[in-house]
Formats: structure tokens, C-alpha cells, sequence
């Protein structure tokens, strides 16, 4: 086991895997920006470093200055959490090089997955259904067009790396296509440095269903059930839960036995998610995998038992998975509204500033994810996220009820939050009866609940 584990991340992520290396008996070291030295991870933390100025590109996305704070605190692992470097198959790389474990999947699966025409080919090698589109990056736009003719309007253009939504444009009619071409190449080139585009069918009214598996180094994966990742905006989720309301028994194990076929052809490690749409129909179709931690981990922590923060950390260390895992069962239901420093009212302007006021929801099945508290200073320079809200029932109508209490408990002042906007959602109609798809938002507003 290791004896220091370095965190590469911030927020709330950092304080998570901060908890979970205290009860594995791991020491922990924190990395801080200049705006981030009062964060409680740093404060909880056995060691902290500060690895630069505010701006990401200076400090949690330096790899030099990391990869020092690893040398002079003497950490022989790094967990980099989400985003930052998580699915940078360069700094996975250089760590495998220098002897230091990377708690993760091995640079060249990050590098496989990370390249969305990649991941598709792998995954159709390993018989798992794929949205109808370009078998890999199409070279221009004369390609596009053709391309979609082939498959049919709508279409979606996708940046080939990266995620989050960037350098992504849904073309509904052949005359869109040629300005959402160029809009979404020079979004992908801002984003990630590559303007390459690849085109998919666009699948209307679908679900987001994402199925967490976990591998270790022997060629073991399995599968902890699906999450209901519908509801978004700008393909950023605001809400997650598990079970599905739209899965049942046999949909799930076909969802599941696809994850694990999909994991085992690209050799895949560690935690990880195989993300999926689900048509009106019942068909789902294979879209990308993340390979890391995902923000909503713990609603399959709560209807699992699974502490997947520290089976990431145990199967680093090169811990088999044990048979037990392979027999986890769903119990009751879960739900996870992110609480975000946005202001639903104002475009969902993000802000910063004094949180004034603070006072955190508890009772029975209630967990809160956060980093912040009263009189914490939201620097301006990274994501929104201040808090994650789970709520556990034997039901998703307990669930549901639960939530309701808890966003009423939940007071964060200073600061425009969503905190409003997770209210509304779940006092609707249509949230509750489970009737949801990815433009739920879209509709949501229409009806003039923002």
C-alpha cells in the first residue's frame, strides 16, 4: 500500500479522496494555487504545496510543478481526481516513467479512450452498439456532408478529444452545417489544441445513462449498475441518480455485460464509466468513456456500498477485485443534485465572491460533498461546482421526498447558487414520474419556471 498519495485536484474531489487515503491509513499531500491557500483541502490535508498562480495553466494543469511537489514531498502515487490532468495521457506517461503511480488508467488507455473515434472503433470491435456515423475523424467539410447524407439529418458534430460539451453542434438541416462546422473546429481547437470533428447521427429525446465499472490489473471488470444522467445543460448534468427510472432488471444487465465487454477489449484499469444513450425504443448506443472519477460517483456509492475512491486507490496498489464485488446488488435509490455558483436567472452566469452564509442539510440518508463554508472566498478562475447534494430512500419516491427536504435545508448566502433551480426541478411533473431525456432543461424553461 502506499504511504503518500498526492492530490492533483482542488475542491471538493480533493477533500473526497483526502478522506478516503485517511481511512486506507495513507498520508496525503494537497496542492494549492495562490487563490485556493485557505481551501479545506489544504487544511485537511497531511502536507500542502502550493504549485503556482491562480490561472489552471499555471498551477493545476502545470505538469512540471506537480510532478516537483511529488518529488519534495517524497509521494510515491498522485490522484488526480476529475478534470485538471485526470484523462491527460501525458502526465499519466511521465509519472509511469519516473516511478510514480498514477491512481488511474495506464497512459495508453487514456490515450485510446480520450480519441472519441477511437473509443468507437474499440468499442465496435467489442460488439457494442454505436450511434450510425464517421468511422473516425472526417477530414473536411466536403466529407461532413457526405457523411451525413449517409446517416440522415440531425446530425451531432463532436469534437474528437476532450468532453464537457465543447466542440459539440446538433445540425438539424444540410443548410446549418457548414457555419456549425466551423463553429464547433474552432471551439475544439480553443478547447483541446485539436480542431479535429467526427459525425454522429443525433439520437432525438434520448436518455443519458452512464454504466461505473470498476478492473483491476488481473483482466477483472465489473459493473455497479447504471446512473440517470439526463438532466443537463449544455451536455454539463445538473442532476444524477441510481437507479434509472427507465432501467429495469434485464436492461440492466445487458447495459452492464456491454461496459465490462467494451472495458476488457481497450485493456482497461481502474475506475472508470462507459457512457450510453437510451432511445424511446429501448436501444442504446455507446458514446464515450470517461476515464476517471466522475463527479456523481456517489450516488452508486450510496445505493451500492461501494467506496469507489478507494477501490480506485486498492487496485493502484495492485489489489485484486474480490468476488463479492461481482454479486453487488442496488439497494433503494439515490440522487445528486450538483449546487452550482450560477445564477439560473442570468444565463447561468457563473459567480464568485464571499459566501456569507452557510449551513449544511443533514438527517437521515442526507450527504453533502463540499469544500466550502461560511466567510470561503469563491475564486473566480475554476468550475462553478461548490457542493454536491445526495439523497438516499428505500424508494425513489423517499429519494425524491428527501432531496426536497434538503435543498429547503440548504442555505448558501453571499452568492447567486442553483440552489433555486434544483427546487423548481423537483417540484415538476414530469422529474418526478421519471419522464425525462437530455432537452428536459430546454422544455423546463420554456414553461417559464427560471
Amino acid at each position: 500500500m502506499f504511504e503518500k498519495v498526492l492530490v492533483a485536484n482542488r475542491g471538493e474531489i480533493a477533500l473526497r479522496i483526502i478522506r478516503a487515503c485517511k481511512e486506507l491509513g495513507i498520508k496525503t499531500v494537497a496542492v494549492h494555487s495562490e487563490a485556493d491557500a485557505n481551501s479545506l483541502h489544504v487544511r485537511f490535508a497531511d502536507e500542502d504545496v502550493c504549485i503556482g498562480p491562480p490561472p489552471p495553466s499555471a498551477s493545476y494543469n502545470n505538469i512540471s510543478a506537480i510532478l516537483s511537489a511529488v518529488e519534495v514531498t517524497n509521494a510515491d502515487a498522485v490522484h488526480p481526481g476529475y478534470g485538471f490532468l485526470a484523462e491527460n495521457p501525458l502526465f499519466a506517461e511521465i509519472c509511469e516513467a519516473c516511478g510514480i503511480t498514477f491512481i488511474g488508467p495506464p497512459s495508453h488507455v487514456l490515450s485510446r479512450m480520450g480519441d472519441k473515434a477511437e473509443a468507437r472503433r474499440t468499442m465496435e470491435r467489442a460488439g457494442v452498439p454505436v450511434v450510425p456515423g464517421s468511422r473516425g475523424p472526417v477530414e473536411d467539410l466536403d466529407e461532413a456532408k457526405e457523411v451525413a447524407e449517409e446517416v440522415g439529418y440531425p446530425i451531432m458534430l463532436k469534437a474528437v478529444w476532450g468532453g464537457g460539451g465543447r466542440g459539440m453542434r446538433v445540425v438539424q438541416e444540410p443548410e446549418e452545417l457548414e457555419k456549425a462546422w466551423h463553429v464547433a473546429s474552432s471551439e475544439a481547437q480553443a478547447s483541446f489544441s485539436n480542431p479535429a470533428l467526427y459525425v454522429e447521427r443525433y439520437i432525438e429525446r434520448p436518455r443519458h445513462i452512464e454504466v461505473q465499472i470498476l478492473a483491476d490489473r488481473y483482466g477483472k471488470v465489473v459493473h455497479l449498475g447504471e446512473r440517470e444522467c439526463s438532466i443537463q445543460r449544455r451536455h454539463q448534468k445538473l442532476i444524477e441518480e441510481s437507479p434509472s427510472p427507465a432501467v429495469g432488471p434485464e436492461l440492466r444487465e445487458r447495459l452492464g455485460e456491454a461496459a465490462v465487454r467494451g472495458a476488457k477489449e481497450v485493456g482497461y484499469c481502474n475506475a472508470g464509466t462507459v457512457e450510453f444513450l437510451l432511445d424511446e425504443d429501448g436501444n442504446f448506443y455507446f458514446i464515450e468513456m470517461n476515464t476517471r472519477i466522475q463527479v456523481e460517483h456517489p450516488v452508486t456509492e450510496m445505493v451500492t456500498g461501494v467506496d469507489i475512491v478507494k477501490a480506485q486507490i486498492l487496485i493502484a496498489a495492485g489489489e485484486p477485485l474480490t468476488d463479492e464485488l461481482a454479486e453487488v446488488s442496488i439497494s433503494g435509490h439515490a440522487i445528486e443534485c450538483r449546487i452550482n455558483a450560477e445564477d439560473p436567472e442570468k444565463d447561468f452566469m457563473p459567480s464568485s465572491g464571499m459566501v456569507t452564509g452557510f449551513h449544511a442539510p443533514g438527517g437521515p440518508g442526507i450527504r453533502v460533498d463540499t469544500h466550502i463554508y461560511a466567510s470561503y472566498k469563491i475564486p473566480p478562475y475554476y468550475d462553478s461546482l461548490l457542493a454536491k447534494l445526495i439523497a438516499w430512500g428505500h424508494t425513489r419516491e423517499e429519494a425524491l421526498s428527501r432531496m426536497e427536504r434538503a435543498l429547503d435545508e440548504f442555505v448558501i448566502e453571499g452568492v447567486p447558487t442553483t440552489l433555486p433551480l434544483h427546487r423548481a426541478i423537483l417540484r415538476d411533473h414530469r422529474f418526478r414520474e421519471g419522464d425525462v431525456d437530455v432537452d428536459f432543461l430546454e422544455n423546463f424553461k420554456m414553461e417559464g419556471w427560471i
